[in-house]
């Protein structure tokens, strides 16, 4: 899965010189928190999201009443509240690596640039609704956690004897654990019974975490 799959496409995005209430404005019409920011020639330069509206806006203690503040939010625009430093990634990166980027430099999205140019917006939200796809969670059947070896074939084995007792693999992640030389599998399989999947699991000795039906 890459990017581009996962992307908020044609995100609204802003200039330099909106003013910080017309930008309030745009975020709730259109139900975004994230604005990319282009100069006039379309090029990235900024990015500004809720949180920098919040640091933004005068603190509740001010003694400023509520003409002189809109005045001078008035007079505050985007390029002055913007973060300039804009961390980015190309549509056709994969997707894991668009999450690790984000997690490694501590930010919430990453405009996505095709040609230098803006294409797309990837969030938190649209990781976590990839995860969902991923993990195949919307597919009723039976959910297996064991920590089998790493070496080559073996994988391939247990998927063989899957196959051969007519079940469907809908998903399949590996992740790294403590054990030497050993993965971690979760696997969500369909067209097979709970403790069908726990005795091959067995025959196959593997380590058992979790098996449910799902």
């Amino acid at each position: 899965m890459l990017v581009k799959d996962v992307m908020t496409k044609n995100p609204v995005t802003v200039t330099t010189g909106v003013s910080i209430p017309e930008v309030k404005g745009l975020m709730t019409q259109k139900h975004v928190t994230k604005l990319p920011v282009l100069d006039k020639n379309g090029a990235l330069v900024g990015i500004i999201t809720d949180s920098d509206l919040i640091k933004a806006s005068p603190s509740d203690a001010t003694t400023l009443d509520m003409f002189e503040l809109s005045y001078l939010l008035s007079k505050l625009t985007v390029e002055k509240t913007m973060v300039k430093k804009v961390i980015t990634v190309i549509e056709s990166e994969p997707v894991e690596e668009a999450a690790r980027l984000m997690d490694d430099m501590d930010v919430s999205c990453l405009p996505v640039l095709r040609n230098g140019l803006v294409v797309g917006i990837i969030t938190e939200k649209d990781l976590f609704r990839s995860f969902v796809n991923m993990f195949g969670t919307r597919h009723a059947g039976v959910r297996a956690t064991f920590v089998m070896s790493d070496r080559p074939g073996d994988l391939a084995n247990f998927t063989k004897i899957l196959a051969e007792n007519k079940s469907n693999i809908v998903s399949l992640v590996t992740s790294d654990v403590e054990e030497e030389n050993c993965r971690k599998v979760t696997m969500r399989v369909t067209d097979i019974e709970l403790p069908v999947l726990e005795k091959i699991i067995h025959d196959s000795n593997l380590k058992l975490e979790d098996i449910r039906n799902v």
